[in-house]
């Protein structure tokens, strides 16, 4: 994309923003958000499916330029009706996102995108924190990035075991750099984001999240070492591990999320 400081690249293969478009699936009802849209290569296709299904495309782009065009595209694709496109930096829209939209527990959300590298730690959180949550997310990000949010054990991390606690991920797509103009220097991949159900979760997020915290603060340590605390005695933990049929002597890298969320009870 024009400006390499946001760190955006133009998508230009069609069969790639088809994957992405059958990904988000949208239906009647629902709004879309589109991240950074750029010149529209996916906007164009999603605004058109948007109004033949009945539901609601919200882009939000920061760049003004950008903006313009992209509703000027818009407007032709609608035969004339308005179409807006949200001036604003992604991660303030979704701070603010009740000035935006109208939420109610009604209220059917998806997010779609490509993400720069850089903000999609924070994104992701922001996503988890919503007060009403999408119930898929579609993005474009670092190959890397996706195959560590999807890992499972013995490869769990810390990011994974973050997004794993809100979200069932899956790569849909792998996308290499030539896909992209100008082409970034790493491949990329799609990856979809199933929102879970927290009905009957009494766990907190932030509980869950010190205790991930914890867990991985030294990976290779075991998760006792890394549990106990400076001047706490292992032995208590020891104890409340074995309680829940969990090993002490396992690495964060091998627990499932179910185990991350046990732990979190008993010792967050």
């Amino acid at each position: 994309m024009p400006q390499a400081r946001l760190g955006q690249h133009f998508l230009k293969n069609p069969a790639v923003v088809e994957k992405i478009v059958a990904a988000i699936d949208p239906a009647r009802g629902e709004t879309i958000i589109e991240i950074g849209p750029g010149h529209g290569e996916l906007t164009a296709p999603l605004f058109d499916i948007c109004r033949e299904r009945g539901a609601k495309l919200i882009p939000v782009e920061r760049d003004t330029v950008l903006k313009a065009g992209l509703e000027n595209r818009l407007r032709d694709l609608a035969a004339g009706e308005d179409a807006v496109v949200v001036n604003e930096n992604a991660l303030d829209f979704l701070k603010k996102l009740r000035t935006h939209i109208s939420l109610s527990p009604e209220t059917k959300l998806k997010i779609v995108g490509n993400i720069p590298y850089y903000i999609t730690g924070h994104l992701f959180r922001l996503i988890s924190e919503l007060e009403i949550k999408p119930s898929r997310c579609v993005f474009m990000i670092q190959k890397e990035v996706a195959e560590r949010i999807c890992a499972a054990p013995p490869k769990m991390n810390r990011l994974a075991a973050s997004v794993q606690f809100w979200a069932t991920p899956k790569i849909t797509a792998h996308v290499p750099k030539d896909n992209f103009s100008p082409p970034p220097e790493v491949d990329s991949a799609v990856i979809a984001l199933e929102m879970k159900s927290d009905k009957g979760n009494s766990l907190t997020a932030d509980r869950y999240y010190a205790t991930v915290r914890k867990l991985f603060a030294q990976p290779r340590k075991t998760i006792l070492n890394n549990l106990r605390g400076k001047g706490e005695g292992a032995e208590g933990v020891a104890k409340a591990l074995a309680g829940l049929g969990i090993t002490s002597e396992l690495r964060p890298h091998d627990l499932t999320i179910e185990q991350i969320c046990l732990i979190a009870e008993e010792l967050g």
